[in-house]
């Protein structure tokens, strides 16, 4: 009976298809994970849930909050156990469109990234207290949740699991009624006519469409523009290729007014002083991608390109 239960549960867990953004290929999503909108459920409540943390108290949501694009907004960013971070902490917006993760692209897959984190959280300074499998057996201690797990996947909790359950949600926050969505596909007015001429700009005369390209607004690459000066962290790829030295993954300019600080060592206060820092050529370093020139804008025109990252605001219609 147990057995017939399981398989018209699962039966129910149909798959759906990744949220579609007009404009970019097709969301790739793992045959070994596909959405349901079970799993995306549990992955929503598991992103808020402190208990995958180690301490207790860190959920995602506590370095990832929707408010701030899903980044911390704090040049020092707080984790499990109050451990500081030396990185900022990159939007979640659109990862599911991502080609590799972290700053660097060390993580392969979405799953493999939130495994890495979690481990983190979990035990940050190496200390391995409690275990992941403690922390599992918390979640199925709660009938509710683990009624959840078995609803999603035919089983209770395990870690595998709980990272397919994350990546589910983390897959749908795709911002597809943001007005630059809008705009890219077709709807000239989602965009003020101040913002419009700034596209113009950031376009054309700032170059900034070099990097930050697409409806995505970023190419997915790595390039060196010389942030993390002053600290140990400065390689980026070059950790992994010399040839890349001091390169970072471009990051998405969406809800680039709501991030702040900026770049990947949260250098930089201000929307206002990242604009200027990367009209000037980036960092001083002798590592800087070549694509990466100083260009001079009138007042008026570095007004106009802050007024368009001002309405880059978008959030998820998953939300």
């Amino acid at each position: 009976m147990r057995s017939i239960v399981l398989a018209a549960l699962l039966l129910a867990a149909t798959s759906t298809s990744a949220p579609r953004l007009p404009g970019v290929e097709p969301m790739k999503v793992p045959a070994d994970n596909p959405l349901t909108p079970q799993k995306i459920s549990l992955g929503r409540q598991l992103f808020n849930d402190p208990r995958l943390s180690g301490d207790g108290t860190t959920s995602c949501t506590g370095c990832h909050e929707p408010k701030y694009g899903f980044t911390i907004g704090a040049a020092k960013p707080v984790g499990a156990f109050k451990v500081e971070q030396n990185r900022a902490c990159p939007s979640l917006i659109n990862v599911g469109y991502q080609k590799a993760f972290y700053w660097e692209g060390s993580a392969p897959t979405l799953e493999r990234a939130i495994d890495g984190v979690w481990k983190f959280i979990v035990a940050p300074k190496g200390e391995g207290r409690p275990s992941i499998d403690e922390i599992v057996a918390k979640l199925n201690a709660d009938k509710t949740l683990r009624a959840k797990f078995i609803a999603a996947f035919g089983s209770e909790a395990k870690p595998e699991l709980v990272i397919k359950a994350l990546a589910s949600y983390l897959r749908t926050l795709v911002p597809t009624k943001a007005a630059w969505v809008r705009y890219w596909n077709g709807e000239e007015s989602a965009l003020s006519e101040r913002a419009r001429k700034g596209y113009e700009i950031f376009d054309g005369k700032a170059r900034c469409s070099i990097c930050h390209s697409g409806v995505l607004l970023t190419d997915r690459l790595y390039h060196a523009i010389g942030a993390g000066q002053g600290t140990k962290d400065t390689k980026g790829r070059g950790g992994r290729d010399p040839r890349d030295m001091g390169a970072f993954k471009t990051p998405t300019l969406l809800n680039i007014a709501r991030t702040a600080p900026y770049f990947h060592d949260n250098s930089v206060p201000t929307l206002e002083a990242a604009v200027d820092r990367m009209l000037a050529g980036g960092f001083p370093s002798d590592h800087i991608d070549p694509q990466l020139r100083a260009v001079e804008l009138t007042a008026e025109e570095r007004e106009l390109l802050l007024a368009f990252f001002r309405e880059l605001n978008a959030d998820p219609a998953s939300q």
